[in-house]
């Protein structure tokens, strides 16, 4: 069970790695067939455009997971902490009024105004399937969003962007190596 509660909560990262690797492959496949034999694959270019849309909605869920979407942040350091936390929660509530809006307009237009003979050109498969990563992607990313802002306020988890903690990693690192020699005269 704990397992599988480790995949649900991985989700994302999984699906981007794969379909980073797939859409890699097929592009290096694509290149080595027409360089090499004069030859490619119909499909595989559209076929790596598609996974190539899904890891970037995909990825954008994971950025949400990890707190690592842009925020200008910095006016903060001026006001008491509270402040922050207000503006953080109003901005991530923008945020989630966004997404229900965009959720259900392509909602909307992957189910109700999409023809189903609208087909890709070369696999064939009713696009539907394609543009099915529009609500996905905004359901998931508000979900996350949701799952943040509980760890944050209701269990008290200070959760970082990870680009940030690297940052931090490399001051202190730095500050270790200039204090360094100073400390061992002392």
């Amino acid at each position: 069970m704990k397992y599988l509660f480790k995949l649900l909560d991985n989700l994302e990262s999984y699906i981007c790695q794969f379909l980073l690797v797939s859409f890699v492959i097929l592009l290096f496949a694509q290149i080595v067939l027409r360089n090499l034999f004069s030859y490619s694959l119909p499909w595989g270019d559209e076929l790596a455009t598609y996974a190539f849309v899904w890891f970037a909605y995909l990825g954008a869920v994971y950025a949400t997971k990890m707190s690592a979407h842009n925020r200008v942040t910095f006016q903060f350091k001026f006001f008491p902490r509270w402040v922050e936390k207000a503006c953080g929660m109003l901005t991530d509530l923008i945020w989630i009024g966004f997404n229900a809006v965009f959720i259900y307009l392509s909602y909307d237009f992957v189910f109700n105004k999409m023809n189903l003979f609208w087909k890709s050109q070369t696999l064939g498969v009713p696009m539907k399937y394609f543009y099915l990563i529009l609500p996905i992607a905004f359901i998931a990313m508000t979900i996350r969003i949701l799952q943040n802002n509980y760890l944050k306020f209701v269990k008290k988890v200070d959760i970082v962007d990870p680009e940030s903690q690297e940052v931090e990693k490399l001051k202190h690192a730095g500050d270790a190596s200039a204090n360094g020699p100073e400390q061992r005269e002392k």
